[in-house]
This record gives C-alpha cells, structure tokens and sequence, in this order.
C-alpha cells in the first residue's frame, strides 16, 4: 500500500475521498507544526538529516532513505494492510467479524485506550528535545532524529483515529495532546514516567530501552483489538517501534562495551576517571527506569483491563499463541498480596490480572536483553552481572506502591529506603557526573570517550558517513 505523497497529509487511507475529514486534519496540522517547533528537537530547523521515511506498508520494504531538512519532514497516516476475513480473537466477540466502525457502547473505553497511547508519543519527543546538543556521534544524532520524528507520526496515528471516528470529542482530545506537557506542573502528561527529565545520553538509551519497550507491548496488546482500524495502525506503529528499541540496546551495549574496555586497559572498576560511565552507575540507571515502566502497566489487579479483553478492544502479547480459550471465563490466577506480616498471596479472576500477564511478558523481553549484557561483561573476564530490580522495587502505582523494597525485594522501613536509595537509584551526584561527559562529537566517524562505536552503518552507510548535515 503505497502512501499518497501528492496530498498535504502523505497517508494510504484515502483521505482525499473523505474531504471533510481531510480539512479538519489540515486544520490541526498548523498547530502540530507549531507544538514541533516549540517542543520538538531544539536546533534541529536548519539540519539536513538522513532519515528513513515512510512510502509503503509493503511487507518487501516500505522505507525511503535520503538527507531531509527536519522542519520538511512529511509526517503522515498509514495504517498495515488488511487482513482479508479478519475476526475477533478475544472476548465476548472471539469469533465475530472485526468492526470497521466503532461500536457504540465501547466509544468511551476506546476513546480513553487511543488518548493514553496517543499522549506518550509527544512526550517523548518533549523530554529528549535537548539531546541534539550533546550527541556523542553524528550516527547518534541521527537515530536521535529517526526516533523523534517517528514519535511525531505516532501522534499523528491516533489523532487520525481520534478525527475520523470520535467527531468533535475527538478533535478536542487531539488538541489537547499538543496542551500538555512532559514534566509541566500544570498540564502534564497522563502517565507519569512520560514527565521524567531525559537530558542525558544514557538516560535517552534507557528510555529506548525500556519505556519504548513498553510502547512495544501496549502496541502489540492493542494491534489484537477488534477494532480494526486500530490494530492496523498498531500493526504498522509497531514496525517503526522496532527501531527505537534498537537503539535503545545497542546504545547500553556499546557505553557496556567501552567501560569495560577501559576497566581492562586500567585494571580498575572506577572508571570514572578516565572518562567512563561505571558499571554501579549503569546499574542505578536500569533500576530507576526499569521500576518507572512498571508502573506503565497500570494496577495488578484491573476492571478496566479486565473490560477491555471482554470487550475485544485490547488484547494480551501474542494472543494467537496462548493456549486457552482466549475468553477467560470462570479462570483464575494467584497474584501477591501485601498483608501486615508481609507479602502473601491470593488468588482473583484471571479476566482482571490482565495488566500484570502484560507486564510479565514485558519483564521476560527485557531480560533477554540484560542477558546479552552481562554476555558481554563475561567476555570482559569481569565478574559483574546487571539486573533487574525486584518488582516491588521503586513502586508508584499498584500492589506495591504502599511498601519500600530494596532491587533484591527485601522489605524494608521508611528509614532503611532513604537511607539505601542512594545506593540504589541515580542521585544528584551521578547525574552531575554523567552530564559532565555530554560533550557534542560532531566529526563523522567520531565518538564520544564514553561509547564505543557501532558495529555498522545505517542502511549499509559507513560508520564515518555525514548522517547530519550542518550546511
């Protein structure tokens, strides 16, 4: 399905038939372009970026390649191509023909999946705005750049679905996503661990890490829905999601790999001084983001959730592939309980467990890529392994959220956590000694002495390729 870039929105769902639609698009296109320029990238207007744009959904390939100026980046709709005699695969509905059109009686539940995806897309371009100014290679500024501009066009994703099914109560959420700010005291962004701060470069590799991450197993859970519209723009989000995870890991791979070069060359695990990010210090890095994206799951125990797997609109990870009747009727599941002697259990309907099966699954996906890191350490002759913290851990929302645990998941006092915290999650003096290593390398082929350099290219360029052109 190849996108029709003769119209002002470039798009593969034929919104030049639907002219109305069309022209309350363009009517919020101005005020995107103006929340990019005042929230997006900071000096990034005159660069010339070599950017992946979107053409097709073709499964052969659908990415065009080229230097693009950033403010001349054609954001557009595209949604993956239909799946001919699709039906639901879930719920009270298993069974039956997906909707093309939204059924009446889940209109609010819909409405409120699309915001809370839609509103994360945004934010994270908010939160990495300043990043540019500090990238440790022309190839990281590029990714930097790919991941942003992508986010834009998730946004823009759900605000077609907001414009073309929800009327004026969709305009009006879709106005309000370019409102609200990551981190403003005021209007903040729904969901918490999109107001952090991400003004270094590790935190931006976590943040790909893990919270895209994430945005990868709400996508998949949502590309499941009974809305068809819906999943197919999931579906297609998810291909271009897969990339900021890339980077992402390949980013903590490579800072993994110079720090233990440097501990080998000096014989030291304070690497500090010779310009390196320790291995105590990576670790309080995963804590922090890893627990902060806990929360991005919701509660434990859920009737929303619960509700939109009834209801077919969301779905669990790989729902095809689980084996049981994909309704969970009379099913049940054993989950913790915090009780005043400590953590005990009890067992509640599997229907409403429906955030924590998700969040397992994200917590699997994660470790495999801990695995690889601590592949890599071992291969340094360097006995240090990188984990993830218990899931009481650094808790905020859920079961947990009344309790202090250590990463290992010790219970402890109020006074036993603010003592230990610093030992466990980034303080001021750690952020101020990364910040000191965010020096811009601007040079092809250059690094910063804090990351090794990547394996390979984009797009089989050189690692000493003119990814961004500053003329």
């Amino acid at each position: 399905m190849k996108a029709d870039y003769n119209e002002s929105i470039p798009n593969n769902v034929n919104l030049g038939d639907d002219r109305r639609l069309l022209r309350a698009l363009e009517r919020w296109q101005p005020a995107y372009i103006q929340w990019w320029r005042d929230m997006g990238p900071v000096e990034s207007t005159d660069l010339q970026v070599y950017l992946r744009t979107a053409i097709s959904v073709d499964t052969d390939g659908w990415a065009h390649f080229d230097h693009v100026r950033m403010p001349d980046y054609r954001w557009g709709i595209f949604l993956a191509e239909p799946e001919p005699d699709r039906t639901i695969g879930f719920g009270a509905h298993k069974g039956e023909p997906v909707w093309t059109d939204i059924p009446g009686e889940y209109r609010t539940e819909l409405r409120r999946l699309i915001v809370t995806q839609g509103d994360t897309e945004p934010a994270s371009v908010e939160q990495q705005r300043q990043l540019g100014r500090t990238a440790p290679s022309l190839y990281d500024l590029r990714n930097l750049y790919q991941v942003n501009v992508e986010e834009g066009r998730h946004l823009w994703a759900m605000v077609y679905l907001l414009h073309a099914f929800f009327g004026r109560d969709g305009r009006e959420e879709a106005d309000e996503m370019l409102e609200r700010h990551a981190g403003d005291p005021d209007r903040p962004r729904i969901l918490q661990a999109f107001n952090e701060q991400t003004n270094d470069w590790l935190s931006f590799f976590m943040f790909t890490y893990f919270q895209d991450r994430d945005g990868k197993f709400q996508l998949a859970a949502l590309a499941e829905s009974g809305f068809d519209p819906l999943s197919r723009t999931c579906r297609f989000m998810l291909t271009e999601e897969a990339h900021h995870m890339f980077v992402g890991e390949t980013g903590v791979m490579r800072i993994l790999q110079r720090t233990c070069e440097l501990m080998r060359e000096h014989d030291t695990a304070d690497v500090r001084p010779y310009g390196g990010i320790n291995l105590e210090t990576l670790q309080k890095w995963i804590n922090f983001h890893y627990s902060i994206c806990l929360d991005l799951f919701g509660s434990e125990r859920s009737t929303n959730a619960a509700n939109y797997f009834s209801m077919g609109l969301k779905g669990r990870y790989q729902e095809a592939k689980l084996d049981d009747d994909h309704k969970l009727d009379g099913e049940q599941i054993e989950i913790p309980k915090v009780t005043a002697d400590g953590i005990d259990h009890e067992t509640i309907a599997a229907l409403t467990a429906m955030n924590l099966k998700l969040r397992q699954d994200y917590t699997k996906d994660s470790q495999r890529g801990l695995n690889r890191f601590n592949k890599m350490i071992a291969a340094h002759d360097i006995d240090f392994v990188l984990t993830l913290p218990d899931e009481k851990f650094n808790r905020g929302i859920g079961i947990f959220s009344e309790v202090h645990a250590s990463p290992d998941g010790t219970l402890l006092t109020g006074e036993v956590w603010e003592k230990g915290k610093r030992e466990w999650l980034p303080t001021a003096d750690d952020h101020a000694y990364v910040n000191s290593l965010m020096v811009p390398v601007t040079e092809p082929g250059k690094m910063a002495g804090w990351i090794a350099p990547p394996k390979r290219g984009i797009h089989g360029q050189p690692i000493d390729f003119e990814y961004v052109l500053f003329h």
